[in-house]
């Protein structure tokens, strides 16, 4: 647990943050004692709270779409051979381990954030000659902050710490682990706080992309509600992100291979986004997390490729058999899935790697006219992670309407209009065909964007769907070994480790 306590007791602003919003010059050496004086100051903290969110490469590789993805039927781990990224194979094939798996940097990045978020919250209280509805809004942004990566924390590890304020060193040992129910009332706490702000902006304007808004946390304390399986509460989530459906802010794009493409960023469909930048000149020595590159891109491209449109990668996340069968005859198949076997007969190469299957992620794949033109290429990828969008939304409500008991006809319209927008027909199931469908449709129009393992976890089907997941334990990722062995204690493993 040093590892965590450490994060929340030291003082890091790190300022090196994405475009929009995030772009900022670093500040020199600033320390807490002579920090905290000025307005800019306190801007300046709250973009070292967002920061975080872009970070991929803390204690190892850490996308959270990447590793999602592996763990799901999307696709397989892949990289060069089996032990290329042995973290990434583990959560694929479910040999994880205390010490074995992505856990310790997931850990580490997260309380990173909610200690970044705590302490400005903490500063602000003390705040003197600063304008209030500036401390008013980057209040709510800390609070929605902070609630997004418990929320990633809580359905990684199920079981974890809890901490609104920095923890002293006297208390470090002290810290109750707290189950999911715990984190989920502070999550929604600090999203109910945000959405009575005065100054958080139901959505952000064209200067700000990047900042949070109260679309954004309506739609994470819908999701947060849905998590909690509790059918009662589902009409309540329905009604949030029905306030979306309504608010007339969003849509769908009328063509479902804009969405991803790196010149339509922040497009009608988008809720929120986390920004990446291909001008920071990235390289090696500054790799871990110093970069603002996506580092997903690279992972997914094809290795050695030459050939039209596309970069070459490092070949990870190679996308199943399963998957590919599951969406041939769907149209959004050729903007989700690059077909290796189709680019070879056209004259293109590529080295075939570990687990490949001929059948590569498109939705972020790296296209050669994006190549950063300064820095490592690899690390210097520019299309921003779609976090939230529409769609999602929409299936949601869905889900959500017919759980909680409400109108089914106007759930059935919602999966409707998703299936519309690619030229599909309308279905006409209800009751359980209905639900089972909305399932279908969201592999289909959500498949390698990293929602599928925690859909096939929350809805009691990964058992059966995923080979060597063991319900009860692969739930969860355990507790990383050091935490513990540096707890006295106070941190349990979670069950089956």
């Amino acid at each position: 647990m040093k590892n965590l306590f450490l994060t929340i007791c030291c003082i890091v602003l790190c300022f090196s943050c994405s475009e929009e919003f995030l772009e900022l010059e670093p500040r020199g050496s600033d320390t807490e004692a002579n920090f905290y004086k000025t307005q800019e100051h306190y801007y300046q903290g709250i973009i070292s709270v967002y920061d975080v969110l872009s970070w991929g490469g803390t204690n190892g590789w850490t996308m959270a779409v990447g590793l999602a993805n592996a763990a799901s039927d999307d696709c397989y781990a892949g990289g060069s051979d089996a032990s290329d990224q042995p973290s990434w194979v583990a959560y694929d094939n479910f040999t994880i381990n205390p010490e074995l798996g992505p856990q310790s940097g997931l850990w580490t990045k997260y309380y990173t954030g909610i200690a970044r978020a705590n302490l400005i919250l903490e500063k602000i209280l003390i705040a003197e000659d600063i304008d209030a509805d500036f401390l008013d809004r980057i209040t709510a942004e800390a609070k929605v902050l902070r609630a997004y990566y418990y929320f990633e924390l809580v359905r990684l590890f199920g079981n974890v710490i809890k901490t609104e304020v920095r923890i002293s060193p006297d208390a470090i040992y002290t810290q109750d682990q707290v189950g999911p129910s715990v984190i989920y009332d502070f999550i929604e706490s600090d999203l109910n706080s945000a959405l009575a702000s005065t100054q958080l902006p139901d959505q952000v304007d064209i200067t700000e992309l990047g900042r949070v808004s109260k679309d954004m946390a309506r739609m994470l304390l819908g999701k947060t509600i849905l998590y909690r399986n509790d059918n009662s509460r589902m009409q309540e989530a329905a009604d949030l992100f029905e306030d979306l459906v309504n608010s007339g802010r969003y849509s769908l794009e009328s063509e479902f291979g804009n969405i991803f493409s790196q010149n339509n960023e922040w497009g009608v469909e988008s809720i929120f986004e986390i920004n990446y930048s291909g001008n920071q000149r990235g390289g090696w020595g500054n790799f871990s997390n110093g970069t603002e590159g996506n580092y997903n891109q690279q992972f997914f491209g094809m290795r050695d490729y030459v050939g039209p449109d596309f970069a070459t990668g490092w070949s990870f996340c190679p996308v199943t058999e399963s998957l590919a069968e599951f969406m041939q005859n769907d149209p959004r198949f050729e903007h989700t899935i690059i077909d290796g076997i189709a680019l070879q007969q056209q004259g293109a190469s590529y080295s075939p790697a570990f687990q490949n299957t001929d059948f590569f992620i498109r939705k972020y794949a790296g296209l050669q006219e994006n190549v950063a033109t300064d820095g490592e290429v690899a690390l210097n990828w520019a299309n921003n992670e779609r976090v939230m969008r529409y769609a999602d939304v929409l299936l949601m409500a869905a889900e959500c309407l017919l759980r909680g008991g409400g109108d089914e006809s106007q759930a059935r319209n919602y999966v409707n209009q998703v299936r519309s927008r690619v030229g599909l027909q309308p279905i006409s199931n209800a009751g359980e065909s209905l639900l089972q469908a909305i399932y279908r449709e969201r592999r289909m129009e959500l498949a390698t964007e990293g929602h599928r393992f925690f859909d096939l976890v929350r809805t009691g089907q990964a058992a059966t769907v995923l080979d060597g997941f063991v319900e009860g334990k692969h739930d969860y990722l355990p507790i990383p070994q050091r935490e513990i062995d540096l707890s006295n204690g106070s941190l349990n493993q979670n069950p089956g480790y």
